[in-house]
């Protein structure tokens, strides 16, 4: 029997090449690809696939809430994240997650199909070079709900965008961004969002 796989990639000429190499494996089926983030959990409500391989840095949501809520709707889907960025902030983010492996996306792609196996199986699979990042990690000052309004403002949205999406006023928003300024010590909005991208607090 075959494991069900979605795939979601925001750049389409890796996306295909993702899709080509699992396809090639006899266990593996694609069952879905996407290239945005808020596509995942209702494609993957249609396809039921055994594991999704997300990467962390997508259009709509980015990789690690759509897993989030990927395992909140379809609780028995695996998820494997794929990141460039050997942030150590970001393992512990997969992890709270529920995230079942986590790679590099220069990993070798005998690799990757190995680690959609063992997922499947119920294992936990994370690249050894962000298992070592992870002890050097820190939790973040923010909250949950400083952290959204954060990861919306470094996608360039602005207060009225971002009070529309969360559903706040803008007083709340402005609130949220002065609170992140102040805790990350920071000189602004901009470098409090460089500061947490950094520490992989937001992707």
């Amino acid at each position: 029997m075959s494991v069900r796989v979605l795939i979601a990639e925001d750049v389409s000429m890796l996306r295909g090449a993702l899709v080509a190499l699992l396809e090639m494996e006899r266990d593996l089926e694609v069952v879905a690809a996407v290239g945005r983030g808020d596509a995942i959990v209702p494609t993957a409500l249609k396809t039921k696939p055994d594991v999704a391989v997300i990467d962390i840095g997508l259009p709509g949501i980015d990789g690690l809430s759509a897993a989030a809520e990927l395992h909140r709707q379809l609780p028995d889907c695996r998820t494997i994240m794929l990141t460039g960025l050997g942030r150590s902030g970001t393992l512990r983010r997969a992890l709270d997650a529920r995230v079942s492996g986590f790679l590099l996306k220069d990993s070798e792609p005998p690799r990757l199909a190995h680690a959609i196996r063992a997922v499947a199986a119920g294992q936990r699979v994370i690249d050894p070079e962000l298992a070592l990042s992870a002890w050097d990690v820190q939790a973040t000052p923010l909250t949950r709900r400083e952290l959204e309004v954060l990861r919306l403002a470094a996608q360039g949205a602005e207060v009225g965008e971002i009070a529309r999406r969360l559903r706040l006023s803008k007083g709340t928003v402005r609130n949220y961004l002065t609170a992140t300024v102040t805790k990350l010590n920071a000189r602004n909005r901009v470098d409090a969002i460089r500061i947490a991208e950094q520490a992989g607090w937001i992707p």
